[in-house]
Order: C-alpha cells, then structure tokens, then sequence
C-alpha cells in the first residue's frame, strides 16, 4: 500500500532530513506521477515493485544529502517549475528578491532590456520574462551544460522574447547594454563552512565558490557591468548576509549611485543595487 510505503519513507528520513513528511512525500509523488495532493485518495494503492524499488532508491538517496530537487529533476521557483540538473544551482526561495526588485524598477518602462548573468537553470531571468512579455531578456552562463537546461526551461515555457548567450558575465554580450542587469553570482569563500553541508556536495562548485573571500566574481560584475548599462540602469546583485558592506564598497568604488541594500523575507542583507554613474 502507498500508505504505508510513505509511513516507512518518513520514518527512514527522520534522522537525515528537517522536512521528513514533505521529502517523502514528494518522492513518492514523483513516482507516482502525480502531486502530493493527490497522494491521500492513492493511499489505499499498491505500489508495484518498480515503483516499490525506485521509492526506496530515492529515499535512500535522500539520507545522504542529494538534494530532492535532483531526485524529482524539477523545482518550483516564483510561479513557475522549472527543470533542474546537478548542473545547476537548485532555485532558493531568496533569490525571488532579485526578481521582485528587477520588476518594480521596470514598472515605468516599456519593453526594457534585462540581463541575466549566470542564469543557471534559468530561474530569475524567466521569472522576470514571465511577469513581462514585452521586455527583451538575455540569459548567460559561463557553462554550456547549465545553458542547455536554462534552453530547456525556456522552451518549455515558450518565451520567445528570450535569448541565451555562453561566456564568462559581461564578455558573453559585447556591445549590448540594458536598463536592468541582475546577477546570483558565486559568493561562498572557499573556506566557507557552509560548503561542507552535506546538500552543497551536489551542487555546482563553480556556482558557489568565488576566491578566498566570495567576493572575486562580485568585484568584477561591479567592475564592467557599468558599461553595459543605458543611462539610469540598474545592478542588482545577490550576496551572501555578511557581504552587505563589502558588496556596497564595490559598487561605490565602481562609480555607481543610489548604492542600496535590500534584505529578505528573512531579514537578511542579501541583495545590493546601484544606479549607472553619469
């Protein structure tokens, strides 16, 4: 019986996982091939052995930390599910505050330019194209493997007003310019001690990690997005909640104005804007 499939399924990741019940649940709905609502009316439906063995690979994948979003191979990211690889950062519920403040700098402009740099799986750019279809997007990345599911989301949804280019932040669209650039950058020192949480072990090294101080893909961001700005164009940059200070220096140093931290839902410094020097 489903029931009791998913009874054993929480009660092995008790000692692994915060979110025992939902994991298990989102595993085995995943199975299934339904959503979790629909779980309780499945309850009295036995489980074949394929999908007996495969809950159970899953769970046990589980216990040692992979992320469910990569054992579901989809995750949910402002309103939309977007579908996610190992070679791709998993979509933190956070980083929605470099869309809500792409968006309300662009309430007063029609058909804007936005620039995503390091896209990953797409999240906060398709955010954005999905809240505006008459803006013109670009997605970059400096690896091809997570362009190619960034691709995929984006085909998936059918934006046709975006575009991805590969290449290394701003080198990947010479000679364009926007009236909004966003960036999730890497902002983990490599010594971070965050890096040893058993779910960061999955994920992408190169997405995290940015020198000995987490501050070396920031410093160049600030350092060249300038350029690529229309006058009065927006940088928003997302950090890490110790990062605020050192993340207002750099775009001070870089010339830009208006220099502005936001916190999360949490609290937390975690986003840091600047307006185009003159």
């Amino acid at each position: 019986m489903s029931e009791g499939a998913l009874a054993r399924g929480v009660q092995t990741l008790e000692a692994t996982s915060d979110s025992p019940r939902l994991d298990a649940e989102l595993l085995l709905a995943h199975v299934l091939d339904c959503d979790r609502r629909q779980l309780r009316s499945r309850s009295a439906e036995p489980l074949s052995e394929t999908a007996q063995s495969t809950f159970e690979a899953l769970i046990l994948r589980r216990t040692h930390g992979e992320p469910i979003a990569y054992l579901i191979g989809h995750w949910d990211f402002w309103t939309l599910t977007l579908r996610v690889t190992p070679a791709v950062l998993v979509p933190r519920p956070e980083t929605e505050l470099l869309v809500e403040l792409a968006l309300s700098t662009m309430t007063d402009k029609v058909a804007p330019t936005v620039l995503d740099l390091g896209t990953g799986s797409g999240a906060v750019g398709l955010a954005i194209a999905s809240e505006r279809a008459d803006a013109s997007i670009d997605l970059t990345d400096a690896s091809e493997a997570a362009l190619e599911i960034a691709r995929l989301n984006c085909s998936l949804l059918g934006y046709s007003h975006v575009q991805l280019h590969q290449g290394t932040w701003l080198e990947a669209v010479p000679g364009r310019s926007y009236d909004v650039i966003v960036a999730n950058p890497p902002y983990l020192a490599s010594t971070d001690p965050h890096l040893a949480t058993p779910a960061l072990g999955f994920e992408p090294l190169q997405a995290l990690v940015a020198g000995p101080s987490g501050l070396a893909d920031l410093k160049q961001i600030a350092n060249t997005a300038a350029a690529h700005l229309k006058a009065a164009g927006s940088l928003y940059l997302e950090h890490g909640y110790e990062q605020g200070v050192a993340v207002r220096t750099l775009l001070t140093d870089a010339g830009f104005s208006a220099v502005t931290t936001h916190r999360d839902l949490a609290g937390l410094e975690r986003v840091t804007s600047g307006v185009r020097p003159d």
